[in-house]
């Protein structure tokens, strides 16, 4: 067992595990931040998308030990129901999402691309979500939603 500390959300914590456990493991199991999903386990769904020092990473494969004194940012750091992010309420107004497990993987992709690009083209959108699947058949509706928080965050002048 290992103590590591990071940063999950803007909160500093400390999480005692083995040091080969995955993140997602850390964040569903130990700290209760359950909109990180587990999908296939293999690094190839993008279900368990997390910004690790503002970059989207895969969580599942990654190790605990491999995060320490790192900034993590999940979905349930966003936005709130009663605040959500932009790309949150864009993807509400263009209803991007039928079955909802990979939207959490999907918003945290699509955050770091805006985060760099604040005007991105619709292929740049659609590269950025390369590593997310989404079996419902939404990919038209994603595309349109992150335009428009796109265009929103521009608007208004919002960064992150």
């Amino acid at each position: 067992m290992e103590t590591v500390s990071l940063s999950v959300n803007g909160s500093k914590i400390d999480v005692t595990a083995d040091a080969d456990t995955p993140l997602l493991d850390i964040l569903r199991n130990h700290l209760g931040l359950l909109g990180t999903k587990f999908g296939c386990g293999l690094e190839q769904c993008g279900c368990c998308m997390v910004l690790v020092d503002g970059r989207p990473e895969k969580s599942c494969g990654k190790a605990l030990s491999t995060v320490a004194g790192r900034e993590i940012l999940t979905i349930e750091g966003l936005g709130t129901p009663d605040r959500p992010h932009p790309l949150q309420q864009a993807f509400l107004d263009e209803q991007a999402g039928q079955c909802g497990y990979c939207l959490a993987g999907i918003l945290i992709s699509v955050k770091a691309l805006l985060d760099h690009n604040p005007s991105p083209s619709r292929r740049e959108i659609a590269e950025a979500l390369d590593d997310n699947i989404c079996r419902c058949g939404s990919h038209h509706r994603i595309l349109r939603a992150v335009a428009l928080a796109a265009e929103r965050m521009r608007e208004e002048g919002v960064s992150r």
